[in-house]
């Protein structure tokens, strides 16, 4: 094959690749593969499984902090590519999407607010009091976006399009309070010029975007100054990625047929959903069969399962009822209290964000795959409980007829 023709077929080849992951079932159907593979390496060679991810790995001189194992340069490194995305993803729903309307915004803003506090509170109260210490009342706050989008994408054709904007709005606010979380919660030993080096260089990167003079390595080159800012500052190093996809314009300016958010998105989000997200479930999520039956007795584990299979659904439909109730919001045209039953459950889809506080909230490494293994079970749980309900919820044509 001639030599354009070549790189023509490569690029081709490489554009239907990011197509394919772009697509909403793409990054749930590779997190559970993930997953399956993690579950399986983890129980058939533990040793190999944690000596891969037990890796030291050091970069820079040592007063940048980046003496990291494996695994945490997978949950402090790549995943903030995630949450830049998802950064992204909420300004855009805040100032030109669904939530740009405050009326409209009201009930998934509702329905987050009690998806966060509920299981917060169940998870307290069903564990005595244990996860109230070390934040581990947080592990069962966050909604996996990635994962519960791809469920309904699977099993929810025919429903009407604000289901998907409801747990898209609702996924996204309770991620960015998951954040808020991790910054304020695990932070140990505040470095305030570090802090302040961050905040230069995320207004530097800002400032280049704003007023659209910034190349991309100009501008990668400070997203990663940013983040080893952030990182050596004692804030979780995944607060950079939230921070700077706040930052990035949503607005299409003069003589732009894109939106600089729509053109990070449609570049990183291939790279998030399919090698990120992955990436974080096959190093997190190798949990050893035993640890199942540990997570049954275990009053934490116990309190997560229970935050995020019955506080979630709870705090999610009583806060959207509430904002309904005091007509501050209203739910969206052709959607039924029915319909957001099977949203409210997948709200406990914790996964990615839940398997991250657990791993900063818990430094015993039982009570961590203990917790794991709960997060593990619930999610699964709530995600074939809610795919069944939606089996059965009838169609918008069967329903008129």
């Amino acid at each position: 094959m001639p030599h354009r023709r070549l790189k023509r077929h490569i690029t081709n080849q490489a554009g239907d690749l990011g197509d394919y992951l772009r697509e909403e079932t793409s990054g749930g159907k590779l997190l559970l593969a993930a997953t399956a593979i993690a579950l399986v390496w983890a129980n058939l060679a533990e040793g190999s499984y944690g000596e891969v991810w037990g890796t030291a790995l050091s970069i820079g001189p040592e007063w940048l902090h980046l003496d990291l194992e494996l695994a945490d340069w997978v949950a402090d490194g790549l995943l903030a590519i995630f949450f830049f995305v998802a950064g992204m993803e909420v300004k855009r729903e805040l100032t030109v999407g669904e939530l740009a309307d405050r009326r409209a915004a009201a009930l998934p803003v509702a329905a987050a607010i009690g998806g966060i506090l509920a299981p917060a509170v169940v998870a307290i109260a069903v564990s005595g009091g244990d996860a109230a210490s070390d934040g581990a009342w947080a592990i069962p706050v966050a909604t996996d976006i990635a994962f519960a989008l791809g469920v309904l994408a699977l099993v929810g054709s025919g429903l009407p399009s604000g289901v998907r904007v409801v747990l898209l709005s609702m996924a996204v606010i309770d991620d960015l309070v998951a954040i808020a979380l991790i910054a304020v919660l695990f932070t140990a030993g505040l470095e305030p010029l570090w802090l302040l080096a961050a905040t230069v260089a995320c207004a530097a990167f800002w400032a280049l975007l704003r007023g659209r003079r910034g190349t991309a390595w100009g501008l990668w080159t400070l997203a990663v100054l940013a983040w080893i800012c952030i990182h050596a500052s004692g804030v979780h190093a995944t607060a950079a990625g939230i921070v700077l996809g706040l930052l990035v314009p949503t607005r299409r300016r003069d003589g732009e047929s894109t939106t600089p958010s729509e053109r990070f998105e449609h570049r990183l989000h291939p790279i998030s959903a399919g090698v990120v997200v992955p990436l974080f479930a096959l190093s997190a999520a190798g949990i050893a069969l035993g640890a199942v039956g540990g997570a049954i007795s275990e009053p934490i584990a116990l309190g997560i399962v229970a935050g995020l299979l019955l506080g979630k659904p709870l705090g999610i439909l009583a806060g959207a009822r509430l904002a309904v109730r005091l007509r501050l919001g209203s739910l969206p045209p052709d959607v039924r209290w029915a319909d957001v039953l099977p949203v409210a459950i997948l709200g406990g889809v914790g996964y990615t964000v839940s398997l991250l506080i657990a791993t900063l909230a818990l430094s015993d490494p039982s009570a961590r795959e203990q917790a794991a293994a709960a997060v593990l079970i619930a999610s699964t749980i709530a995600a074939f409980v809610a795919a069944w309900l939606l089996r059965r919820r009838p169609t918008t044509e069967q329903r008129e007829g």
